[in-house]
């Protein structure tokens, strides 16, 4: 038999009738609807949050806080010198050149250049942060360096 659109089916048991709850014990779902006898869960109207653990105290506040988390804090995406080697000399480097190639995924706060590896050519870069033996690299190649703002 040839496999046509026609002739397709779910597999056997990926469809089920939904639970219908709440519709008395002939429904099969007893007069309970499936909540069991008791309890918490079986109120009407009850919600339990994710982590809480009955009265008891979560592990959230029973764990140890240490140290200062800065919630103004910049992340940078890092490009190496080594993943600018392929652009050709006098080539102009910005962030959105470096989204379109796939350096960079997400650039979030800004783009950061660092020194690892090493470049021939002589490109133009624009970046917001660099590193010292970055920018030395970069000129020692000829190429030059442009700080952008945020």
């Amino acid at each position: 038999m040839a496999l046509t659109i026609s002739s397709l089916s779910p597999s056997r048991g990926a469809n089920r009738k939904s639970k219908r709850v709440g519709r008395g014990i002939g429904s099969g779902h007893s007069k309970t609807s499936t909540r069991g006898s008791k309890g918490q869960k079986s109120r009407s109207g009850t919600s339990i949050r994710p982590g809480f653990e009955g009265g008891q105290m979560p592990l959230h506040r029973r764990l140890p806080k240490r140290g200062f988390h800065n919630i103004f804090r910049k992340e940078y995406a890092i490009v190496n010198l080594k993943s600018l080697e392929g652009f050709e000399a006098g080539a102009k480097v910005n962030p959105e050149i470096l989204q379109q190639k796939g350096i960079v995924r997400h650039p979030g706060d800004g783009i950061k250049i660092l020194g690892i590896g090493e470049i021939q050519n002589p490109i133009h870069v624009q970046a917001h942060k660099i590193s010292k033996s970055a920018l030395e690299k970069i000129q020692k190649a000829g190429g030059t360096f442009e700080i952008i703002a945020r």
